[in-house]
């Protein structure tokens, strides 16, 4: 362990320097509390023996120091019997132990022992609590993608910072999540997470929430209210969707990152606001400063960090994890015992292009869990969106990797033809007729795509005769 020893007595500082070191412990010693509190400084100390009648400052004045600059510091006082009044004062302040002069060399040794014990339990308990920390910050995110990785990555340098950070990406990628990994791994973790719905409150409603107001500001205002940068005090505070928010509450943000301060609605005097801001949009704000709808100064400020999300599209390698954790998660909340999904339905879900993203699969996963009555889940109990065509799917973005032109034909055709043949309700003909081809054509295709009897409606009895379903071979 490495111990400082502190008293004005060169005698008392030769004693215990000699003993504790035949203990193996490193020791350093200081006559006074300038030079403890330098010491204290320049290197990390497991256990500190502190004499509380030092000559150019009180004892007690030193162990508050100590404790103000490392609050897991393992103090143990020294005091004549005369002052065991003060000693007592000094365990109230944090002092660990108090060894009364003239000590007993035993117990000096036993109670430094019990001191650098008590400091690797805490630096333990400290260890243990940043991995807890991690943990709940990327757990809940999944993904081991490249693009994911990257986001990790960048999540892990810039928490630890005091900087704004700009969560970027389309709605259902978890703009959310990442917030909250960004604050549960930052030194502000233990302080409160406060997210700013911005996009469902009308300005002057915004306004009032963020920054409070006074009795009398307004009609109802019946008594002083706190606002979220107040309530968010040491904390982090979340824009949800920054981009809609009002011109003039922009400017007040903007005041209030630059000055870390703000002013209550009704009120002339000023709070002032320490808070992490963390903002997140779906929209190009770069754009929106182009057009006048998005002050430039405040897209500088908030965007000092930025982190852009991958669509769901875009990294669909991360879709086995998140089917599992999807299936898993509702197979447990409803108490149902599905093993797993099987190939057809899987291969929709693969072949669809999720404009929702996340938010979307995670969504189809639970219905189909709530609608299963069997132990794997089919093609039928996915929703009719996962086969529909959508207009992003027809302007699809390549990703960097690049993709299959053949497959990705493959994957259009097959929605369209699904789609038409559910919204035909099953009959080849009427389907051929919404799709402007001959039913002869079209029952080709469903035999070239090997549609299988699950992916399409069976048509109505009446019918059933006239316009058969193909099935693979």
């Amino acid at each position: 362990m490495n111990v400082l020893v502190v008293d004005d007595e060169e005698v008392i500082r030769d004693v215990l320097s000699s003993l504790l070191k035949r203990e193996g412990h490193k020791v350093r010693t200081t006559a006074t509390a300038g030079a403890a509190l330098s010491a204290f400084e320049e290197e990390t100390f497991d256990v500190v023996l502190l004499d509380l009648m030092l000559p150019d400052r009180p004892g007690l004045e030193v162990l508050r120091e100590f404790r103000k600059r490392d609050p897991a510091a393992v103090v143990i006082v020294i005091t004549a019997y005369s002052s065991i009044e003060n000693a007592i004062l000094a365990m109230r302040e944090g002092a660990f132990h108090y060894l009364p002069k003239p000590f007993q060399n035993e117990e000096v040794v036993l109670t430094v022992k019990k001191g650098g014990e008590q400091r690797r339990l805490a630096e333990e308990n400290r260890r243990l609590k940043a991995e807890l920390s991690q943990r709940r910050g990327l757990d809940r995110i999944i993904g081991k993608s490249a693009p994911m990785q990257k986001v990790f990555e960048l999540i892990r340098m810039a928490a630890p910072s005091k900087s704004t950070i700009l969560i970027e990406g389309e709605s259902g990628t978890g703009k959310e999540l990442v917030a909250k990994a960004i604050h549960h791994l930052s030194p502000r973790s233990s302080s409160a997470f406060v997210t700013v719905n911005s996009g469902s409150m009308p300005a002057d409603l915004l306004e009032s929430n963020l920054f409070g107001h006074v009795r009398g500001a307004f009609t109802g205002a019946i008594a002083h209210k706190k606002g979220l940068f107040e309530v968010a005090d040491g904390g982090t505070l979340f824009f949800d969707e920054i981009g809609t928010v009002s011109m003039d509450t922009q400017s007040k943000l903007l005041r209030v990152i630059q000055e870390r301060e703000f002013m209550r609605v009704g009120a002339t005097d000023t709070q002032k606001s320490d808070v992490r801001i963390l903002a997140a949009t779906n929209s190009d704000l770069k754009r929106l400063v182009a057009e006048g709808r998005f002050r430039e100064d405040l897209f500088y400020r908030l965007c000092v960090i930025r982190v852009s999300l991958p669509a769901l599209h875009e990294r669909k390698e991360d879709l086995p994890l998140l089917i599992d954790h999807f299936l898993r998660l509702y197979a447990n909340e409803n108490t149902k015992p599905i093993a797993g999904i099987e190939p057809d339905a899987l291969k929709a879900l693969y072949n669809h292009h999720w404009p929702g993203n996340v938010r979307e699969l995670e969504n189809a996963i639970e219905r189909s869990v709530v609608l299963c009555a069997g132990s794997t889940i089919g093609i039928d109990l996915l929703p009719e969106s996962v086969f529909a065509p959508d207009d992003s799917s027809v302007a699809l973005a390549i990703p960097a990797e690049g993709l299959s032109y053949r497959e990705a034909v493959e994957s259009y055709e097959r929605r369209l033809v699904v789609s038409a043949l559910k919204r035909a309700g099953g009959v080849q003909k009427k389907a051929a007729e919404l799709l402007k081809t001959r039913p002869t054509t079209l029952h080709e295709i469903i035999k070239r795509l090997g549609l299988s009897g699950r992916e399409i409606p069976a048509p109505p009895v009446e019918t059933a005769a006239n316009t058969p379903v193909s099935t693979p071979e």
